[in-house]
């Protein structure tokens, strides 16, 4: 992704409409409402692609993640920042199939609309070195045991993983 470019995102209401328009830094100054698009990619086999921040990143740094995640741009729709995200992050092409989407609060007090969508791909990604550090293809039970184990996780990734993966393979 370009770096140093303003960002601008649409503002939503509770019923997901679109209210306006601001710059991301304005909308988490602010804490208005706005869209994010996550892609869980599994494997053939079943297993989850996680991708580990890296160092670089301001918000939970050093934390496991969706495969792909990133905020939906002004004009866009949540399918469009899936597509892109996914070029931008792991730089391949994929079918999406929309899964679900759901209003969260953020721990930061914002309220966010997660669009989750599913794929399935063997590999190979390539990524973003200055922004993730590691992709890994890790068994549902084991992203389990890593939770319990401590690991760190993004808190969208765990109430993701809570909401809708909770009795997988557990």
């Amino acid at each position: 992704m370009c770096r140093n470019i303003m960002e601008f995102l649409d503002i939503v209401n509770t019923n997901d409409t679109v209210i306006g328009r601001a710059s991301r830094e304005e909308v988490y100054k602010q804490k208005l409402t706005h869209r994010i698009a996550h892609v869980f990619v599994f494997n053939t086999q079943g297993k989850l692609l996680l991708q580990l921040r890296s160092g670089n990143v301001d918000f939970f740094p050093h934390c496991w993640v969706t495969s792909v995640g990133g905020h939906v741009m002004s004009g866009e729709t949540p399918e469009q920042a899936a597509h892109r995200e996914t070029m931008e992050e792991i730089g391949v092409k994929l079918k999406l199939a929309p899964a679900y989407y759901e209003l969260y609060d953020d721990p930061r007090g914002l309220k966010k609309f997660l669009y989750t969508f599913t794929a399935e791909h063997n590999g190979p990604f390539t990524h973003d070195a200055h922004d993730v550090t590691e992709l890994r293809f890790v068994p549902l039970q084991k992203v389990w045991g890593m939770i319990r184990d401590g690991e760190p996780f993004h808190p969208e990734l765990l109430f993701l993983l809570n909401k809708h993966y909770k009795s997988a393979d557990v």
